[in-house]
């Protein structure tokens, strides 16, 4: 019997205890600080065990991972390297849905010294994004041809039918996370030249991106893509963008959030203030001056007016006590998100995942290759997101339990022996790419 210890019981975990625990040969303790949450996912099962942790308890953390052949961590990403560090020193292997950090890297030759698998980046974006995109580039370069640009367009949003709030966003992981991601500079390659956005100028110039049947959203770019081209091996490429989808107005919005100061992560005490109180705070607004005229002002009149809506229906003027009185603005905006930006009864959830390169084949014809996924959650059950980024860790930590991936040190899904058998996998799951070709 094989030990899988997971790590975190949030809104990603249902879909990959469910897998796990559906495998004869695999037991499956979820820990959570919130005991509950950890039950739920359990569930009774035979094999299924619930533990109580706080992952800020590194002796209990330490005992815990020390019970495993292998963990999969779904906390915070910033616990992570903790997570791996103490694994490598108890020879355990460790996936994550998460990005590499410097962190994490550190720990890569201590890894291979123990032959311990630190597989990352094995959700959706990143994850199922990496292994389409390394399925059509080994093949593009097996038939002798060239990618000369690479494009990728990913986002997880309410499904048409669901999109309900002025936002046109509902969180299906992490509000923190998708908070956090917005606060990040980008890189990208077009047409050979290296374009640089720090973050405050991050939703300053969205692209519209029209996919078919469903309309246009906006793109803006996700972090360092210049350097998927030594990752994904495709040194000829002069343009590499990989970027995230929203419908419209959503960059607008966030950018003036930002240059109020709401996702400011500065720890005040503000006790016994309200959200009009902190919008006074943000602005500067005197006493007994109206906040709402004082915000828009600070926007200027060429700002969009249904920004101040937005901000406006989420409650930030209402006279509503602050849930993180000590807290910074980002955690109370973080909290309010959390309520008004929730999936109700019914409703569902949708991840589109576009990948569009422009080929050379080794005839020297031009040739676009689009791939494609769209994926739906089911109401009232498994959102897409659970399953896009919970299903590939899940089969994942099988492959490597199973000795089928057995490359040691910090990985992510870019080698065949790792990308093919999850994306097969996931196939028969549901959750398949639509591939089309033309001449250019």
């Amino acid at each position: 019997m094989k030990n899988i210890l997971v790590l975190g019981a949030g809104l990603v975990a249902r879909p990959l205890a469910t897998y796990l625990l559906g495998r004869p040969g695999f037991a499956v303790a979820v820990a959570d600080v919130e005991p509950g949450r950890a039950l739920s996912l359990v569930a009774g099962h035979p094999r299924g065990r619930a533990v109580t942790l706080d992952i800020a308890d590194r002796g209990a953390l330490a005992a815990a991972i020390g019970g495993a052949d292998l963990v999969v961590s779904l906390v915070p990403y910033t616990f992570h390297p903790l997570v791996a560090g103490l694994a490598v020193e108890r020879g355990k292997h460790v996936v994550t849905a998460s990005y590499v950090s410097p962190a994490m890297r550190e720990l890569d030759a201590a890894a291979k010294e123990k032959g311990v698998v630190l597989l990352n980046e094995l959700g959706l974006d990143p994850g199922i994004d990496h292994m389409e995109a390394m399925r059509i580039i080994h093949g593009v370069h097996g038939a002798g041809g060239q990618v000369l640009a690479f494009t990728s367009w990913c986002g997880g949003l309410p499904a048409p039918d669901s999109n309900t709030n002025p936002f046109g966003y509902k969180f299906s992981w992490s509000p923190r996370g998708v908070l956090l991601a917005s606060k990040n500079s980008a890189r990208f390659l077009k047409d050979g030249r290296t374009v640089s956005v720090p973050a405050e100028e991050l939703f300053a110039s969205p692209e519209t991106v029209p996919i078919p049947g469903l309309g246009a959203f906006e793109g803006y770019p996700n972090r360092d893509s210049v350097a998927y081209r030594e990752i994904y091996g495709i040194p000829e490429a002069r343009t590499v963008l990989r970027g995230t989808l929203r419908y419209a107005g959503w960059c607008e919005t966030l950018r003036r959030m930002v240059e109020l100061g709401l996702l400011d992560e500065t720890a005040k005490d503000r006790t016994g203030s309200t959200f009009r109180g902190l919008m006074r705070e943000l602005v500067q607004a005197p006493g007994g001056a109206d906040v709402e005229a004082a915000v828009a002002a600070r926007l200027g009149p060429g700002g969009d007016p249904a920004v101040l809506d937005r901000l406006a229906w989420l409650g930030l003027f209402e006279d509503r006590p602050l849930p993180v009185a000590k807290g910074s603005a980002f955690d109370n905006l973080a909290a309010l998100m959390v309520g008004k930006l929730a999936y109700g009864p019914g409703e569902r959830d949708m991840i589109v995942l576009r990948h569009e390169f422009l080929v050379r084949t080794a005839a020297g014809r031009l040739e676009r290759i689009v791939s494609s996924l769209i994926d739906y959650g089911v109401p009232d059950g498994d959102s897409s997101m659970s399953r896009t980024v919970g299903l590939p860790a899940a089969i994942g930590a099988r492959l490597i339990l199973e000795g089928r991936f057995r490359a040691a040190g910090v990985q992510v899904p870019v080698l065949p022996e790792i990308y093919e058998p999850i994306l097969e996998e996931l196939g028969t799951l549901g959750v398949r790419f639509e591939e089309r070709r033309q001449a250019v």
